[in-house]
């Protein structure tokens, strides 16, 4: 009894979140995270730059499996992820928890209301094309139809705990996109990544296949300028980058990924501003998407 009494604490070991896999960083380091009130909480894998590009070849091999799956069976495999999310519960509330600085009911209701997220996205992955697409009148013997298609690689710099409730606002960024066939590849917040680490490890054990999102900690200075920047991925969501001038912010990120013409979602707002516990639209599952128009002659 004494030997069960005197046994160490086996502490976990957070990884990233690549291609399906959770791969140590690259760089070989970590870096140390607290809680709100400073007190060590885990060690985090301090993603690099390579870390960051491999990122984005799992994302871009996994765009064309996901894009070309049925409407019907990504909707399946978002509510399966609500399913593994709602066995971990009381794990993630104990996690957002510390990283937001907010009691146990409060991180509670959080992760009921991003579980809640993935099955109102899952429901509207075979209904959007309804309202983002269909028949054009035109003038003359031609059907002209709307389809929208997903955009391919997205780069998603998460919202910070000290810009709102980083747990559900990750995946209120992670779901519309994934929702409409796009893959992700994201920046976690540096000063709360171990929820979305361990939101890696639901993932994986969920239906989605390897390489549709893809989790990288560490410092958002080194990771969000490389997704910026980065030639294969094909839009950027701002929604937890800094508004402020400088490395890193908002502005800076934006005028990088100009150099490639990337589509940029920017909130209007502040960071700091936003209120993730708003009921959600369809304007994040929309921002995502490309219409392809196609004309088609009447038959006699």
């Amino acid at each position: 009894m004494s030997e069960l009494m005197s046994r160490l604490d086996v502490f976990k070991t957070y990884k990233l979140y690549v291609g399906g896999k959770f791969p140590r960083s690259e760089s070989g380091r970590v870096y140390e995270v607290t809680d709100s009130k400073g007190q060590w909480l885990a060690n985090a894998p301090l993603g690099s730059r390579k870390d960051t590009r491999d990122a984005v070849l799992a994302a871009r091999a996994a765009v064309k499996g996901w894009s070309g799956t049925t409407a019907y069976n990504r909707g399946q495999v978002l509510y399966r992820v609500a399913e593994m999310l709602q066995g971990r519960r009381e794990q993630f509330a104990a996690e957002v928890s510390a990283a937001e600085g907010v009691g146990a009911k409060k991180a509670a209701a959080l992760v009921d209301a991003a579980i809640d997220r993935w099955v109102w996205y899952a429901g509207w992955t075979d209904k959007v094309a309804q309202i983002a697409g269909g028949a054009n009148p035109v003038a003359g013997p031609f059907f002209n139809l709307s389809s929208p298609e997903p955009t391919g690689v997205i780069g998603i710099v998460a919202p910070q705990s000290g810009y709102g409730f980083s747990f559900l606002g990750l995946v209120s960024a992670i779901a519309p996109v994934i929702a409409t066939g796009n893959t992700v590849v994201v920046a976690a917040a540096a000063d709360a990544p171990l929820p979305a680490l361990s939101l890696g490890e639901v993932l994986a054990t969920s239906d989605l296949p390897g390489g549709v999102v893809n989790v990288i900690s560490g410092r958002t200075v080194d990771i969000a300028p490389t997704l910026a920047s980065h030639q294969d991925v094909n839009g950027l969501d701002l929604s937890g980058a800094i508004a402020a001038e400088g490395p890193g912010s908002a502005a800076e990120l934006e005028a990088a990924a100009a150099d490639t013409l990337k589509r940029v979602v920017r909130p209007a707002l502040d960071p700091a501003a936003l209120d993730w516990t708003d009921a959600p639209g369809t304007e994040r599952l929309l921002s995502f998407m490309e219409t392809k128009t196609v004309w088609h002659p009447m038959g006699i």
